[in-house]
């Protein structure tokens, strides 16, 4: 017993170093080794605690009692009130691979939460501040590292900016309170740690986190120039006026400053509500609201927000295909758990202001005034970035304990339970032991088999079949996501790469996934269109099923009904039903009318988009409507932005009617958007030689000579032409 009351303390502090647990080799290796640890963990913890308990020892019971003390809790059952009414319980609970942050992991902080605030005293507070401080400073470093060595924004051991961001804007002031209890020695070293992590922040390019580290600065300068005395006062006012006049200046030489070759300062110089990325993050908030409006009370449960944006979505208004988040913590708490949760939410938040004014009344304004700050950088960067369970366990572990710290009260309470709660304590404890296989063991050789089946896609693919079927077999919350890796193993590498019994056989794997999931996933979108399109692009000989087929993009049109995929599936059908019937045949003619039919809807449906428009022209391309099919191009260059599905689709049917100043310019935009596609750089090289660019041709050539020579014997007649302009060149230079 001894052995476990010495573990306990530890155990309780062992989440401190999630961030810097990493494995490469299972799927998301930055994330599922956090949440699968975090789990375990969190169960032994909770295992120990009811033996610990059973066994007469002695935590703080009467801090239970505080009716600030339920927020989580009650926070929890709101989550599995709405989940349970929500679309779907299981998805809700479990999460995927890629986020882990269901009810599952809700309970477990939850959990976490508790016990801490039951065992913390003021030491235990100030133990949890350095530990926070000494990872925090060395991800930070890290990632400083990252930055020097590849440039660019950094993720450090989070492996995504804004994560490692908004777990930094949390520790950042776990730091700063631990320096205040140090030695002069050990402060100076943990401010120059709360240094390092402001730095990695700013290299983060977080706009969110940077701007929330903006807003306490700007509030503490304004306390100093109203409250402060002397030099003090002083200085804030000399401060803010430099703020200000610097202000003016970025305001006014904002289009120079964009120019700076450094990401922090371009994020910010070029943002603005016309932005796309923050006119697409505007549009999201905006419709998501209106989704929430409809469910108020009840939301759509855990997980289930993509669910929201897959309605909404527009490939016109917003960049991103799939969303699970709105970037915007409170919007997705309400669109989860309805209003009560959302509320829930911000009286968390709104907690760690009652900690900071019960120190105020012990006399420690430090300590207040650093959680304070804490409260508003996290409520302002959840504004615009979401939690990762890094984030969220950390900022409930600093609130039970400062909570904890926070009161004036009696000693801790032991209880004496007859033996046989000691037995039962025992048997509920191995229990929750045995709950690390289904919870952390079984997912973590799931992900695992997944991530070995993305290795051996082409090198053994009866090898990645294997892992593929072994880890689906697992029937862990990880299926879901087998089924989004296995269509994309299938569409993007497989099915270009693959052929005769090896592509069959990839395929009917992963059709035999996508099936299961299509029948479980009634309310995913993205299985259904996954689905749908794996069907339309079996391999020669395989029979599809088109019962199949049509439900299942009936089902992707219904569910996301903006999405031109599921369009472009469908009139994909029917041109291959068409084309089964003889040229000139009605049936043929009814069939080519009926596509473009759909194509001209999904245009009314979703005015402003290029793409449709040359899908429309390539069909009338097909028919021997040639101006209809110039007309129809036009249009869809006129709507064009920049995206490479339609820069692809824009080049090549500018290559099929030999218009070369169109192909050239749309093939340098697929060059730029896909840089490795040696491809279009080929024939960017052509069709630049067939517009009268000789030179630019050449400079291609000459670079595909040293990355892709092979390449250059696909198209002899172009190799000879270029040659012997190289040729003549050369000769005329000498």
């Amino acid at each position: 017993m001894n052995t476990l009351k010495r573990v306990f303390p530890w155990l309780l502090l062992a989440p401190v170093l999630l961030p810097v647990v990493i494995y490469n080799g299972v799927i998301y290796p930055y994330l599922v080794p956090k949440t699968l640890s975090f789990y375990a963990v969190s169960l032994v913890t909770a295992a120990v605690f009811l033996v610990l308990v059973a066994s007469g020892e002695a935590f703080y019971w009467a801090r239970l009692n505080r009716k600030e003390i339920w927020i989580p809790l009650a926070l929890l059952a709101v989550a599995y009130v709405t989940s349970s009414l929500g679309l779907g319980f299981y998805h809700s609970f479990w999460s995927i691979f890629d986020r882990g942050d269901g009810l599952l992991m809700l309970t477990c902080a939850t959990a976490d939460f508790y016990l801490l605030l039951l065992y913390a005293d003021r030491a235990f507070f100030t133990r949890l501040l350095r530990a926070v401080a000494v990872v925090a400073s060395l991800v930070a470093l890290y990632g400083i590292g990252e930055w020097l060595v590849t440039g660019g924004r950094i993720g450090s051991f989070l492996g995504n900016a804004a994560f490692f961001a908004g777990y930094l804007g949390i520790a950042l002031f776990a730091t700063v309170a631990a320096a205040g209890g140090l030695t002069k020695g050990w402060r100076r070293s943990a401010y120059a740690g709360a240094a390092l992590q402001v730095v990695a922040i700013v290299l983060t390019a977080t706009r969110g986190t940077m701007l929330a580290l903006f807003v306490v600065f700007f509030l503490v300068l304004v306390h100093e120039a109203v409250r402060g005395v002397g030099k003090r006062r002083a200085r804030a006012f000399g401060v803010l006026a430099t703020l200000a006049v610097a202000g003016i200046l970025f305001i006014a030489f904002r289009g120079e400053i964009a120019k700076v070759p450094f990401s922090p300062v371009q994020r910010v110089a070029t943002a603005s509500f016309a932005s796309p990325d923050i006119a697409s993050r505007l549009f999201i908030w905006r419709h998501m609201l209106g989704e929430i409006a409809q469910r108020p009370l009840i939301g759509v449960g855990a997980e289930h927000i993509d669910y929201l944006f897959n309605k909404f979505y527009n490939p016109s208004q917003i960049q991103e295909q799939w969303f699970d988040r709105s970037h915007n913590a409170f919007l997705d708490y309400a669109a989860q758990y309805g209003v009560l949760g959302f509320a829930l939410y911000v009286l968390l938040i709104a907690s760690f202001f009652v900690a900071a004014r019960r120190f105020v009344k012990k006399g420690d304004q430090r300590t207040a005034a650093t959680l304070m700050l804490l409260a508003i950088v996290y409520a302002v960067q959840n504004f615009f970035v979401f939690d990762t369970i890094t984030s969220f366990w950390l900022l409930l572990a600093l609130l039970a304990t400062a909570l904890a710290a926070s009161l004036d009260e009696s000693p801790a309470v032991a209880h004496v339970f007859p033996s046989w709660v000691k037995g039962a304590s025992l048997v509920a404890a191995l229990g929750l032991v045995a709950l690390i296989v289904p919870v952390s063991v079984r997912p973590a050789i799931a992900a695992y088999d997944l991530a070995h089946a993305y290795g051996y896609q082409l090198s053994d693919v009866q090898k990645s079949i294997e892992y593929l079927h072994n880890g689906f077999a697992l029937d862990t919350y990880g299926n879901l996501e087998y089924g989004y890796e296995a269509y994309a193993m299938y569409a993007d590498v497989q099915s270009k790469q693959l052929s005769g019994d090896k592509l069959t056989a990839a395929y009917q794997e992963a059709e035999g996934i996508l099936a299961q999931e299509f029948a479980r996933t009634p309310y995913d979108a993205r299985t259904a269109l996954d689905y749908a399109d794996l069907l339309s692009m079996a391999p020669s000989g395989v029979t599809v099923d088109k019962t199949k087929l049509s439900d299942a993009i009936a089902r992707a049109i219904s569910l996301s009904p903006k999405r031109a995929q599921s369009w472009y599936i469908l009139v994909n059908t029917m041109l291959t039903h068409a084309n089964s019937y003889p040229v000139g045949s009605a049936e043929r003619t009814s069939g080519y009318v009926a596509a473009e039919d759909i194509l001209n809807r999904y245009i009314a449906l979703v005015p402003g988009l290029a793409e449709p428009y040359y899908v429309l022209a390539q069909l009338d391309l097909a028919t021997g409507d040639t101006a209809g099919a110039l007309a129809e191009a036009a249009q869809g260059k006129r709507y064009y932005t920049s995206d490479l599905p339609t820069a692809e689709r824009a080049a090549s049917f500018y290559e099929s009617v030999q218009d070369w100043p169109n192909a050239s310019y749309f093939l340098a935009q697929v060059v730029q958007l896909d840089p490795g596609n040696v491809a279009a750089q080929y024939d960017l090289a052509k069709a630049e030689y067939l517009n009268g660019n000789k030179a630019q041709a050449e400079a291609i050539v000459v670079q595909l000579r040293k990355t892709n020579p092979a390449i250059l014997q696909t198209d002899q007649a172009f190799l000879n032409a270029i040659t012997q302009y190289e040729q003549s060149a050369g000769s005329a230079k000498q």
